[in-house]
């Protein structure tokens, strides 16, 4: 029975997490999914690193083991990841056009943003913004 309600839901409905050790990094499959979660955290002072990714994107691949170790370093940072291919609603309403993409945000507010795989340039960012 449950896989009928996934299916009417569609199987990646829920947001589903990637484990990296103990820290994790949120991936979301559904527009509607995300949307619940962001209504949950645009009212708070907590940083948000949301990684605009692609499957086909190198600089994407390249970066992902580093947010997942920045996710295990900034325990105090929410780390998320949306594929731009999937949810391409998403990536327009941020206004995302390259990947990879961080955004940055503070109380559902875009704080900084960094376009390209820039390792040092996004850790400077997260440290200035998450005190």
């Amino acid at each position: 029975m449950g896989s009928f309600f996934s299916s009417l839901l569609g199987a990646d409905a829920a947001a589903t997490t990637s484990q990296s050790s103990d820290q994790s990094v949120k991936t979301f499959h559904s527009s509607a999914r995300w949307q619940l979660h962001f209504n949950e955290i645009k009212d708070s002072p907590k940083l948000v690193v949301i990684d605009f990714s692609a499957t086909w994107c190198g600089p994407c691949k390249m970066m992902e083991p580093i947010v997942h170790a920045f996710a295990n370093e900034f325990t105090d940072v929410e780390f998320i990841k949306i594929d731009v291919d999937e949810l391409s609603d998403v990536a327009r309403e941020f206004k995302v056009q390259a990947m990879p993409t961080f955004l940055l945000l503070k109380n559902g507010k875009e704080v900084d943003k960094i376009v390209g795989a820039k390792k040092d340039e996004l850790k400077t960012k997260i440290q200035r913004h998450r005190a």
